[in-house]
């Protein structure tokens, strides 16, 4: 019997998956624009959605943290469970970090992030183009690397149900959920 996430944990999941596919699209897509009031938009909606998902994340966390996952399966070794585990915590850290180096990155560049146009957040760093350009190399890098590590996430899940036909992928599908 196959033992699935929570409810909440599977939309959290599936939410970031969407959010985030967007967020690197629209930010390849963007970086090399050239500047109009559309890039200004784009830049404008990237950031919203930023932020949004650095504030999804934490909720994630915390969900993760009050409601345990599943327990592998015990068809997987030590060293895939270690692989797994270093996955998602490597997951979770650019999921933090990538935002927040966009962040600091604004910040630097002189550029304030207000949330959706509402909610202004406060400079993290002083005005510095320099060090602008540099969280922009940082952020663009920390994206690139996070797309190898969603790659690699999916091909995993892949592997677990078409190679060891366990029930690793069925476990976060939306169909069924834990009690």
């Amino acid at each position: 019997m196959t033992i699935h996430y929570t409810a909440p944990a599977k939309a959290l999941h599936w939410l970031m998956a969407i959010l985030l596919g967007g967020l690197l699209g629209l930010g390849f897509y963007m970086a090399d624009l050239p500047l109009s009031p559309e890039k200004i938009q784009l830049f404008s909606w990237h950031k919203w959605a930023g932020v949004s998902a650095f504030a999804l994340v934490w909720l994630r966390l915390f969900w993760r943290l009050v409601h345990r996952p599943p327990a592998y399966p015990a068809s997987m070794t030590r060293l895939q469970q270690a692989a797994a585990h270093t996955g998602h915590f490597a997951l979770y850290a650019l999921m933090l970090t990538i935002p927040l180096s966009g962040w600091l990155m604004s910040s630097a560049k002189g550029v304030q992030t207000v949330w959706f146009g509402l909610l202004p957040l406060p400079d993290l760093l002083s005005r510095d183009k320099a060090l602008g350009h540099q969280l922009e190399d940082l952020h663009s890098a920390l994206a690139v690397g996070l797309m190898v590590l969603v790659g690699v996430h999916i091909a995993a899940a892949v592997y677990h149900y078409r190679v060891l036909q366990d029930d690793i992928l069925q476990r976060m599908l939306p169909a069924k959920t834990a009690p």
